[in-house]
This record gives structure tokens, C-alpha cells and sequence, in this order.
């Protein structure tokens, strides 16, 4: 076996073996898998008593909760309707507490439930944003809002577009406490809390937001390919915290029942991230405030905060302040447009910054693009905009492997010149060993003269294979992260290209009446379905452009990767998969082509053949 072949060899199986070790050491949980949410701690009152949600003591950003009503079904209420929301607003709290995703399902079923997003205390689990003021000079707790206070609407009867509500208290100190919550047409809500003071008083107080989450979500991946917990954003500086972790976090001694984190931002966000959806709190540009990522192991609350700094209260002056909150799915264009930074291909083409749209500092950074983002982005990018000009994920995913390959064909040209050339070589190589014998030093030295003078570079047959490992990483990467790949359907049974293949050879890929083993256990793995096999094959087809090397123990090798790899690729997403099927027969036919161009005729017949009979295959010269 020639040294092309060996590196070829080399670098095919080692990128699939660390695929292989990554997925055994790492391996995605079951597709319908469900976690049961951390019950709530035995010291929570009844329905009818106060439950816990969380509000800063007045020093420190990092103090224990404060009392939050349980939800109850007489609990007063603010109905909220967008295009893409409904839910509604309690009156006990003036929490952001019932919000449902108009735009997506449980599951692809018509009939099936909407998502919902945020759920009132009193649900399984809860999960909600609260909003206060935390006392200061002049002022006590019960003198400001509290998770517990009844407020009443002043203006507004239902929470949608360019049709804000405002919310007011009037509190024992008589301090004069107004919310007003409005809501863009997609996920962007806009709190801004204002105090009146008319007595003859100095006060101070601090404004707040938190968002509180009762147990880890239901559903929860633990996959480390996939953030889930919470993020942190800070002049330009990306943190992020998994559930996990925030357990860990140091404990609080004046509280031994909260670990808690708190940092000093400025423009900055924090929340919390789930696969497709998440929560954020973002403080208006250029004001400071503490991020506080806190637990509380008595309750098993999570919560973040964004503490605003102590504003004045002067005698007859009303002050005001305003947080945004997200809320909603993690959509690219959506998360995009908050961000409002147009990338490098839009200010290329004179793109600006719409001052009258919110500028979220590096808000595209939320969705988990992990390590190789240089690669992701783009990848994504491009494959959003055809998805757009197509209509249909699945060719989209083709038409992006085509513009991949055309993109690397230069470097595979070369490739596949050295390759052929290495073919013609072959006699004048097997001379050479004939002549050096054993002697591996000389046989070398001779070798290396041989390409020299040839101008043949043997490693250069590698570098198509070398390049297509971290696009495969990065692909996989998006396609399990994005949303836009969720319930993306491309046709007949392949309703949805993040889920492995719906088929099965158990019931011959639908002919059988019987229905395929479930995904991801061991039973689906064996019966494939048919997009793995047509990796399996296309994999095949593409080793017979050579012959079978003559070594037994290699030739075994060959034999068997590409059914290996069959089955390891099989419980992957099937856009995954799609997009390997089309890689291999994109490079089958370049490879063809630029080898016939160069005098060398592959003998793909010749090659299967002999892979069946056993004996080495030959290849004719034109």
C-alpha cells in the first residue's frame, strides 16, 4: 500500500474515531426522555400561604428571598396577546408568570400543545419574572412592592403591541409606586418601574428584576455539546453557568442556604438559557448594575438578578427606571434584530445601525455556538438564507454542501491531481521496494527522491479529509443547537431533520404495517434506517475509485469502515446525515472527474469485483 493510501486511511479513521470515543464517553440522552422538575422544599406553605421567589435585601445583591403568592385560580390577572404570545400578568406581584409560544408545538402533531414558556408558583414548574424595589433611607419592606402586593391597573385591559399597561400601588409611606410592562411583536417586553414621592421626605431605594425558576427545567439535556443554566454578558465577555454548577457555588455565610455569584456590569444581560428558549434581563445601555446568579437548596429555586444602582427620591420628584426582559424562543434573526450589529457582509454593503431599534451588546452570542463559532456563524448564516430562498431545510443542506465543496475545490483539485499521479507512480514505487528490500532507511531516501523529482506531494490527498473534520464538528454543532432545525421537515417520513431517521429496515422503511423501534435505543441502532445506509454505500462507492490494497490486515480495514460507520452515524441527526450522503457523492464525482482529467481512468467496476472475488483489484490507463 502506497503512503497516499496510508494517510488517507489515517486521517478517515481517526476523525471517525474521535467521533466514535465522543459519542461513547458523551452520549446524547434518549429523544423523548423527560426529567422529572426538583419538587419544591416540605417548607413551602400550602396554596393558600406565601411560597417563595426572590427579592435583594437592601445592601447586597445576593440576600435571601422575599414571599411570593401562590398562584391560585382566583388570582387577579392582566391577559397578554401578541402574534407570537399569549398569557397573562398576575396582580399579586405584577409577575411576568404565564407565557406561551404561539408559534411552536410539544410535538409536530397538529393538535399538540404550544410551548410553554413561564408558569405561575402553584404549577409543576414554576417559573416566572418578578420585579421590586428594595428599601433604603426613609424606607421599609412593607413601605415598597413586594412579590405579595395586589396592585391595580391604572390604564390598559389586555397586554399587547403599541397597547402597553401600567400597574400602581399606593404604599403605607405613601410613596406612589407605578409598572408600566409593554411588548413588541416578537419577544421583547419593556418594564419600566417609577416611583412618586410626594411626601416631604428623602428616600432612597433600589430597582430590580429577577428571574426566578423553581427546580431544573423538565427536559434538561445534560449534554455537554449544549449549554443549559445561566449566561452572563459583559462588556463583551460571555459566562455561562450550568444548573450543575450553580449548586456548587460558594454559600453565602449571613445566608447558609443560598450559593450565589454577583458581578458588576455595564452593558450587559443575564438570564437563563434552555435548548430552544430562554430568559433574559437587560439593563438599559451604559447603566450599571450587579448580575447575580444565585440557589437556594432550601427551595431549590434558581434565580437571576439584575440589581440597578440606589436612585433619590427627592420631596414631590418621581423617578424611573427601565429593564428589558426577553423572553421567548432563541430564533436567529429574532435574537439578531435585538442586537441590531450587522454583521461583516451587511456594513460591506453600507448596512447601519437603526438608532430606533435596541442595541443588545453581543445578544447573538446566547445561542450556544460553541468552541469553533468562526466556523459555525457562517455555517449557519448560509444555511438559514437558503433554507429562506429554498423553502425546505433538507435541500437547503444540500445546497450548502455543493457551495462547500465548490468552495474547497481548488485544494481538492490538487488533491486529486497528486492522487493520480501517485496511481502512475506505482509501478516505478514497487521497483523500488523490490531493490531496497528491508532496508527502510533507503527505501525513504528513495522515495522521497522519487516525489521530488515528480513534483508529488503524498500528503496532499489528506487535506480534503483534514478539512471536512471541523466542518463536520461545526455542522453537527448547529444542527443540534439551532432552533430553526427543530420540527425543520424535508419530505415523506423525514418530518424533522434533528431527530435521527424515522425509518427502519424492521418494517422495511414503511412497507411492513408494523411501526419502527424506538429512537436511540439499541434495537433502532441495529435496524437502521435508510439514510444511514445510503452513507454506508455512497462510503463504499467512494473506496472503489481505488484499488484494495494488497496488505490483508489494511484491506480488512477498508472492507468494514464504511458499514461501521453506517451504524455509528445512524442515531444521528438526520440533516447530519444528509449532509454527509451528499458530501460523499459530491466528492465520488469530483474525485472521478479530475482523475480522468489527469489520464487515469478509475476501475470502479474492476474494484468491486475484487472486493468480492478476494483478489487485489487493477485499474486500465487510457
Amino acid at each position: 500500500m502506497d503512503d497516499q493510501n496510508k494517510n488517507l486511511l489515517l486521517a478517515t479513521a481517526l476523525s471517525f474515531v474521535v467521533i466514535l470515543i465522543w459519542f461513547v464517553l458523551f452520549p446524547p440522552p434518549e429523544q423523548d426522555a423527560q426529567l422529572e422538575p426538583a419538587a419544591v422544599s416540605d417548607s413551602v406553605p400550602s396554596a393558600d400561604g406565601p411560597a417563595i421567589a426572590s427579592a435583594p435585601a437592601a445592601d447586597s445583591a445576593t440576600a435571601a428571598p422575599a414571599d411570593a403568592a401562590q398562584a391560585s385560580d382566583d388570582t387577579p390577572r392582566l391577559p397578554l396577546d401578541t402574534p407570537r404570545l399569549e398569557g397573562s400578568i398576575s396582580l399579586t406581584g405584577g409577575r411576568i408568570d404565564d407565557l406561551r409560544l404561539k408559534d411552536y408545538r410539544v410535538t409536530q402533531d397538529a393538535d399538540a400543545d404550544i410551548v410553554q414558556l413561564l408558569d405561575p408558583v402553584g404549577s409543576d414548574t414554576p417559573y416566572y419574572a418578578l420585579y421590586g424595589w428594595v428599601p433604603g433611607q426613609g424606607l421599609t419592606a412593607e413601605d415598597v412592592p413586594s412579590a405579595n402586593t395586589l396592585w391595580t391597573v391604572e390604564t390598559g385591559t389586555v397586554l399587547s403591541p403599541n397597547a402597553p399597561v401600567t400597574l400602581r400601588w399606593d404604599s403605607p409611606a405613601g410613596v406612589i409606586f407605578r409598572r408600566t410592562i409593554a411588548v413588541d411583536a416578537d419577544y421583547m417586553f419593556t418594564v419600566t418601574q417609577s416611583a412618586e414621592n410626594p411626601t416631604d421626605k428623602t428616600l432612597t431605594a433600589k430597582p430590580y428584576g429577577i428571574l426566578a425558576r423553581h427546580g431544573e427545567p423538565a427536559g434538561l439535556k445534560n449534554f455537554f455539546v449544549l449549554h443549559e443554566g445561566a449566561l452572563q454578558m459583559s462588556d463583551g465577555i460571555l459566562e455561562m453557568v450550568k444548573y450543575s454548577d450553580i449548586t456548587d457555588l460558594d454559600v453565602v455565610p449571613s445566608e447558609r442556604s443560598q450559593a450565589q455569584r454577583f458581578d458588576v456590569l455595564e452593558n450587559g444581560w443575564v438570564g437563563f438559557t434552555d435548548h430552544y428558549w430562554m430568559t433574559t434581563l437587560i439593563p438599559a445601555n451604559n447603566t450599571a448594575f450587579k448580575s447575580v446568579i444565585k440557589y437556594n437548596a432550601t427551595h431549590e429555586i434558581y434565580q437571576a438578578e439584575a440589581v440597578q444602582e440606589t436612585v433619590t427620591l427627592a420631596p414631590g420628584a418621581t423617578t424611573e427606571v427601565q429593564t428589558q426582559l426577553f423572553a421567548g424562543a432563541k430564533e436567529w434573526e429574532a435574537i439578531g434584530h435585538y442586537q441590531n450589529q450587522p454583521g461583516f457582509w451587511a456594513k460591506l454593503f453600507g448596512a447601519k445601525v437603526d438608532e430606533n431599534r435596541p442595541q443588545i451588546d453581543r445578544y447573538i452570542d446566547s445561542i450556544d455556538w460553541g468552541w469553533f463559532f468562526f466556523f459555525t456563524k457562517p455555517i449557519f448564516a448560509m444555511l438559514h438564507w437558503l433554507n429562506i430562498a429554498i423553502g425546505n431545510m433538507g435541500w437547503a443542506i444540500i445546497a450548502l454542501t455543493l457551495i462547500i465543496k465548490a468552495a474547497v475545490l481548488p485544494l481538492a483539485f490538487k488533491s486529486y491531481v497528486s492522487m493520480a499521479k501517485m496511481k502512475e507512480l506505482q509501478p516505478e514505487m514497487e521497483k523500488i521496494k523490490e531493490r531496497t528490500g528491508d532496508d527502510r532507511e533507503k527505501l525513504q531516501k528513495e522515495m522521497m527522491a522519487l516525489y521530488k523529482k515528480e513534483k508529488v506531494n503524498p500528503a496532499a490527498g489528506c487535506l480534503p479529509i483534514l478539512i471536512q473534520i471541523p466542518i463536520f464538528f461545526s455542522l453537527y454543532k448547529v444542527i443540534f443547537v439551532t432552533l430553526e432545525l427543530r420540527h425543520a421537515p424535508w419530505f415523506g417520513p423525514f418530518r424533522d431533520l434533528s431527530m435521527p431517521d424515522p425509518t427502519s429496515i424492521w418494517n422495511l422503511f414503511g412497507a411492513f404495517p408494523w411501526a419502527s423501534p424506538e429512537p436511540g435505543s439499541v434495537f433502532a441502532m441495529v435496524f437502521i434506517g435508510i439514510l444511514p445506509l445510503l452513507l454506508g454505500v455512497s462510503m463504499w462507492l467512494q473506496q472503489k475509485l481505488n484499488p484494495a490494497p494488497a496488505d490483508p490486515t489494511q484491506q480488512m480495514i477498508f472492507a468494514w469502515m464504511p458499514w461501521v460507520f453506517m451504524f455509528m452515524l445512524g442515531g444521528f441527526a438526520s440533516g447530519l446525515v444528509v449532509y454527509w450522503i451528499a458530501n460523499n457523492v459530491i466528492t465520488f464525482t469530483q474525485q472521478y472527474l479530475i482523475m480522468r482529467s489527469q489520464g487515469y481512468t478509475p476501475d470502479i467496476l474492476g474494484n468491486i469485483k475484487s472486493s468480492f472475488t478476494k483478489k487485489s483489484g487493477g485499474s486500465s490507463k487510457e
